[in-house]
Parts: structure tokens; C-alpha cells; sequence
């Protein structure tokens, strides 16, 4: 499909920033939202842009396509694309740090670790972890039991990583194991 076809809702694709969805158009310009580059204005002669998926189609005057209609498609891509609703904050007194690993050999050397990339490594594997269980509770062939099953297993997993709850800004973003509820 030709990026001039484009309507509101339609999923592209952008060899640089990856999946995202049309939010508004103009003559020369489509605005995409991307999952980890967030708003682009990228230009309609552009050629690496490829259509995923079309929006409604744009000649549908009966329909019409409103503010509303416009914001529940894109709540749909982000929640299809597992998005937080509000960004995670690294509690401030680790911004800029670094995490040191030293092993019990004083010989050996120790190994540093920009601690923000650390807490994009939780961050993710949380989120990862979100994402299972969105598709367990979704899978047709589990059983309940086989679900419950699960669910527990990454409860305890959730718990295993409470000791990372340090580096949230806000308790909200924290691990809760069984103990937690």
C-alpha cells in the first residue's frame, strides 16, 4: 500500500524505529507513534516506510473518524505492543551510577555496569513477564488449573526480583510476590 493511502489508525513500518501507528496526517507528512521512539513526523516521500496494516479507509465519509475513534485505536497498538501507560522512573540517587560486580578473588578483575542499563534490563524482563501472563490467561489450551499453575510460578519469580525494588522511583512500579498479594 502507497504511504499517500495512508489513514488515521493505519500500522506502519520504519527500518529505523520499528512498528508504530498513524496518529495524524497532512499533505506531506505522516505522524507515527512508535513503541520506543515515541512520536516521529516522518515525510511522505520517505520510501522506507511500509504499511503493516491499513487503517479504516480513508474515503469513508459515512463512518467518520473522530478524535475518540483516533485515540482507542492507538490504546489498542500500545496495548498490543505492551506499552506502560506512564514511564517507569529509576528512583534518582542511582541515576548515573554503576553497578560493580567483585568477586571474592581479589586477583580477578571486577566488572562495572552503567546501573541505568541495569534497571532497562528489570524493566524489561518485568514487562516480559506481563506479557506471558497476558498469554497464558489468553491460551485456549490450558486448563484453569494449568493456568492457576503458572501464574504461580510467576508470582514467584516476581517475588525472587523484589530485591531490585531499590531502583524504582515509585513504590507503584515495585515487584510483589505471593507475600504481597
Amino acid at each position: 500500500m502507497d504511504v499517500f493511502n495512508l489513514a488515521l489508525g493505519a500500522r506502519v513500518h520504519h527500518p529505523s524505529f520499528g512498528n508504530g501507528a498513524v496518529y495524524d496526517l497532512d499533505d506531506r507528512t505522516v505522524h507515527v507513534f512508535f513503541k520506543e521512539h515515541g512520536e516521529q513526523a516522518i515525510s511522505r516521500s520517505f520510501e522506507g516506510l511500509r504499511v503493516v496494516a491499513p487503517g479504516p479507509e480513508p474515503d469513508r465519509e459515512e463512518e467518520g473518524l473522530d478524535l475518540d475513534g483516533v485515540k482507542d485505536a492507538l490504546r489498542e497498538v500500545l496495548e498490543e505492543l505492551d506499552v506502560p501507560a506512564r514511564p517507569i522512573e529509576m528512583a534518582a540517587r542511582f541515576v548515573g551510577g554503576t553497578l560493580e560486580l567483585r568477586p571474592a578473588d581479589a586477583g580477578l578483575r571486577s566488572k562495572e555496569v552503567p546501573i541505568e542499563d541495569f534497571f532497562h534490563k528489570i524493566v524489561m524482563m518485568r514487562d516480559r513477564f506481563r506479557v506471558l501472563e497476558q498469554k497464558i490467561n489468553a491460551h485456549s489450551g490450558l486448563s484453569e488449573q494449568d493456568k492457576v499453575e503458572l501464574q504461580q510460578y510467576i508470582t514467584r519469580c516476581y517475588g525472587s526480583l523484589t530485591t531490585f525494588n531499590v531502583l524504582f522511583a515509585d513504590k507503584e512500579d515495585h515487584f510483589v510476590g505471593q507475600k504481597g498479594g
